[in-house]
């Protein structure tokens, strides 16, 4: 009986695959062109091997390979189409790697371990933050002397102007990586730190985020950690979850305000003071839109908060002004939040608006002078599974169903809140619209919250040096790959001979020609470049 259901199931399924099936797909010339296009522009391919100038790296926090396939999907049937074929921004980037993302102490990591290994180029242990792996976590005197600095940092000290753009609490791990030094990744404000912390001397990450880098961008969450404790929000000033967390009393708001005196600083917690900022005439900017984090894509109040496409934007356009170049972290940080939750419409939407992100600040960058990476911290206990036909809402059911004769949806858990058992049975899902963006997905094991996943995460980048991040590594090599590249940091033993071809322009400049950068001859500067390089090696 088994082997019937099986073989009627197979025969249902070729039925919806041919006519689902688009006509030119059928033909075998499709494939086969769509095949020598890639191949030639494969082979049309050439290195970039410039000094990286500006930075933009995009970090999906929990972006796993699976989300990345689910998200173009998404994306497509958004924009109507089937959604398999659909060609996300990111799938532009021209090289590709895999980073392992396993921490010191655990297989499958936190947020706060990966951001100190892609960002400080160094591995640690569960929770900590911008510290070694000598450092444990939640001990605060186990801090000291094992702090690691950031790629954020090595571009500032490099004079170049530096930004964080999170739709999380800028004191979260992520951004916090970037310029924090914490054995726990939860001591966001004092009020978060336990009384052995507070006598050993350490600081919130707060506090750490205007003591330590002077970033010129910082846009996220996160206003209570920011002012006194009791102190009402200016969004939700009945909300006493809302109101500041600071038991110092300290309005780190208006501190930040008063150590730009002399430039340009502006803070605003709404989309219509953010709209009114002028990057041309702005040095510093904070944009605080909530309490915490920012309410996720699919929710949010479009006249309050704007886009994480247009945060990436203003960021953009105020750090590039600096001819020293730029670094800019850019984080979808609710992708997580939203598989942790087990509601993968929310973490696929999230997506959605970080490749968003991505094709607006490569419109606003030039890609011979800008790296543009991204990736992921780590995945999540996330598949894609069942069959479905082409064009089947990837938010949809699988045509199959389990042995049990219940259907299941082409998206689950491995673990999570979504695992239910009635009279010894799974739900009955079929009059259930699992599209809606409150579905929970089901999952084998309980867990309060969905946990993450431990494979290997995908990294694309294109620009100067892209293809250093080729090949599979560990995910402490990013942050030094990326130095290497914008020649930042300890490895700059290659920047002179990198730079020499610049010199060659000068030299081969006809000083009576009306286009000043036009060179004299052709050969002599190829010839010129290969002396030089040689010379400055």
């Amino acid at each position: 009986m088994a082997v019937m259901r099986l073989s009627t199931i197979s025969v249902w399924l070729l039925v919806v695959s041919v006519t689902s099936a688009s006509v030119e797909e059928e033909n075998p010339e499709f494939w086969r062109s769509s095949a020598q296009n890639t191949l030639r522009s494969a082979l049309d391919r050439k290195l970039n091997t410039n000094v990286a100038r500006n930075i933009v790296l995009f970090l999906g926090d929990g972006m796993g390979v699976t989300t990345i396939t689910a998200a173009r999907i998404l994306k497509g049937q958004l924009q109507n189409r089937t959604g398999e074929e659909t060609v996300m921004n990111m799938d532009t980037f021209p090289f590709v790697g895999l980073a392992k993302v396993y921490s010191v102490d655990f297989q499958i990591p936190d947020s706060a371990a990966t951001a100190t290994a892609y960002l400080c180029g160094v591995k640690t242990n569960l929770n900590t933050v911008g510290l070694s792996a000598a450092a444990r976590n939640g001990v605060c005197r186990s801090q000291k002397g094992n702090e690691v600095t950031s790629i954020l940092k090595w571009a500032k000290d490099a004079g170049k102007s530096v930004g964080i753009v999170t739709t999380t609490r800028v004191q979260h791990a992520t951004p916090a990586a970037t310029y924090a030094h914490s054995a726990s990744r939860t001591w966001y404000s004092d009020d978060d730190l336990p009384a052995s912390a507070i006598t050993e001397g350490c600081t919130d990450i707060a506090s750490q985020l205007l003591r330590n880098t002077d970033i010129d961008v910082i846009i996220g969450g996160g206003r209570k950690y920011m002012t006194p404790k009791g102190f009402p929000d200016p969004e939700y000033p009945t909300d006493l979850s809302a109101q500041g967390q600071r038991k110092d009393q300290r309005n780190l708001i208006d501190e930040w305000t008063a150590m730009k005196e002399g430039k340009v600083a502006r803070y605003v917690w709404n989309k219509t003071d953010f709209d009114a900022v002028d990057p041309e005439k702005t040095d510093y900017l904070m944009a605080l839109f909530e309490p915490g984090d920012l309410r996720f894509d699919a929710e949010r109040d479009h006249r309050m908060d704007p886009s994480i496409a247009e945060t990436t934007e203003k960021a953009v356009q105020i750090l590039k002004k600096n001819p020293k170049g730029f670094f800019l972290l850019v984080e979808g940080g609710r992708i997580d939040q939203g598989h942790h939750s087990s509601r993968a419409s929310m973490a696929l939407h999230e997506a959605v608006a970080l490749d968003n992100a991505v094709a607006r600040a490569l419109e606003l960058t030039n890609e011979e002078e800008t790296l543009t990476i991204v990736t992921a911290d780590h995945s999540h206990a996330f598949t894609f599974n069942g069959y479905p036909f082409r064009g089947n809402s990837i938010l949809g059911k699988s045509p199959i169903f389990g042995l049990d004769f219940l259907p299941f949806t082409t998206l689950m858990y491995g673990n999570g809140p979504g695992h239910k058992i009635e009279n010894n049975k799974r739900p009955d899902i079929r009059k259930v619209d699992t599209t809606n963006k409150d579905y929970v997905q089901q999952s084998a094991a309980p867990m309060e919250s969905e946990t993450h996943g431990g494979e290997d995460v995908a990294l694309l980048a294109r620009g100067p040096m892209a293809h250093l991040f080729q090949g599979v590594y560990e995910q402490s090599y990013i942050a030094h790959a990326m130095a290497y590249a914008a020649c930042v940091g300890a490895n700059q033993q290659h920047c002179a001979a990198t730079a020499a071809p610049d010199v060659t322009r000068l030299i081969t400049t006809d000083p009576g020609s009306s286009a000043p950068d036009t060179p004299l001859c052709t050969m002599t500067t190829v010839m010129l470049s290969a002396l030089l390089t040689v010379l400055f090696q």
